[in-house]
């Protein structure tokens, strides 16, 4: 069984300190091999989440589907929920830290694994788009007759909660972007790639890639074995005995992110909106089709924040510099102190 989050997440965040440069971890030296991944299957049986899941069943485009989510209640509940919000290359488990400290604080905290994602279903015929996710979200907060939440989305969860706030203000009492991306339209530089060819791509990957991609990515160049568990489930997917159904769900929903960015509808949001931005972040899908020109003006987030922060009325940015797309991880103090503050404003004179 997989190593427990809280542990992972324990040690990242004593990595750095509020505002903190990125991680120095020693690397692994460049030939030591991987431990092999486990095998997991495309609902992750075998993968360990660290709070009880339930399943919502529904009906979309006319399939039977369940959207398996987590839900940890307050000892002492202040009457509030937080939505949590999941990146493309990763579960709602991640969220562990953020959702214990919230807890911590009288929050109600719901985390789904989007259809597609997880250990929800994987359509292999399924029309993907972020209004349709964002709309089999708001089927959940129905089921859980949920009114009103405040909404936290990280990386390709940003768009989805953006998307929810445009579709739904009604139900997002505040809104929180973590590094989204989104926050610039790629086809403005980058060739489109057919699904078939981003479907051969997502065939080939292996741990090994998996794990470069990341400690590039994701971390400037650096690792810690803090990280391991971040990587341990698109590594062992590489290696599921549902492989192929995997790789297409992954390319069909690289697409979905590709052609639908929500940088052209930020200046329609009007649900208060907070920015935590870690700088060094240069996150683009594709960004390596691009002419050489191009890719160093792509994911550049200490301009990406910026520019989204002043179109999105009234939005509050807080840029974390040295840190990459997961501040979460990288620098807890500085992200926690700006998703606390934004969630528990204080009481007005």
């Amino acid at each position: 069984m997989r190593p427990l989050l809280t542990h992972a997440i324990l040690l990242a965040a004593a990595l750095t300190s509020a505002c903190a440069a990125a991680p120095q971890a020693a690397d692994p030296a460049p030939q030591a091999a991987l431990a092999q991944p486990q095998r997991f299957d495309a609902r992750l049986s075998r993968y360990d989440y660290p709070f009880p899941t339930h399943a919502f069943a529904l009906r979309a485009q006319q399939q039977d589907l369940e959207l398996v989510y987590m839900d940890l209640q307050p000892a002492q509940p202040n009457g509030q929920t937080v939505l949590l919000l999941h990146g493309k290359n990763f579960s709602g488990a991640y969220w562990e830290r953020t959702a214990r400290a919230l807890a911590d604080q009288g929050f109600r905290v719901v985390m789904p694994d989007q259809i597609g994602f997880g250990k929800s279903s994987k359509p292999k015929h399924f029309h993907y788009s972020f209004g349709a996710l964002a709309t089999i979200t708001r089927d959940l907060l129905d089921h859980l007759q949920l009114n009103e939440v405040s909404v936290v989305g990280h990386s390709m969860g940003g768009m989805i909660a953006a998307r929810f706030a445009l579709m739904f203000p009604d139900r997002a009492r505040s809104l929180t972007l973590v590094n989204p991306i989104g926050l610039e339209d790629w086809q403005d530089l980058v060739p489109y790639s057919p699904i078939d060819d981003l479907y051969a791509a997502e065939r080939a990957k292996t741990p090994e890639k998996i794990r470069a991609y990341m400690q590039e990515s994701y971390f400037d160049g650096t690792w810690d074995p803090a990280y391991d568990d971040l990587a341990a489930l698109q590594m062992g997917w590489t290696q599921s005995p549902d492989r192929d159904l995997l790789a297409w769900t992954a390319a069909v929903t690289h697409d979905m992110i590709f052609t639908q960015p929500v940088v052209h509808d930020l200046p329609l949001l009007r649900t208060p909106t907070l920015l935590i931005i870690g700088t060094r972040d240069r996150t683009a899908l594709n960004k390596h089709l691009a002419s050489p020109e191009a890719r160093g003006e792509l994911g550049r987030y200490d301009r990406l924040g910026r520019a989204a922060a002043a179109a999105i009325p009234g939005a509050r940015l807080v840029e974390i510099e040295g840190v990459g797309h997961l501040p979460q991880f990288e620098a807890w103090d500085a992200y926690s102190q700006a998703l606390f503050a934004f969630l528990n404003p204080p009481p007005a004179p």
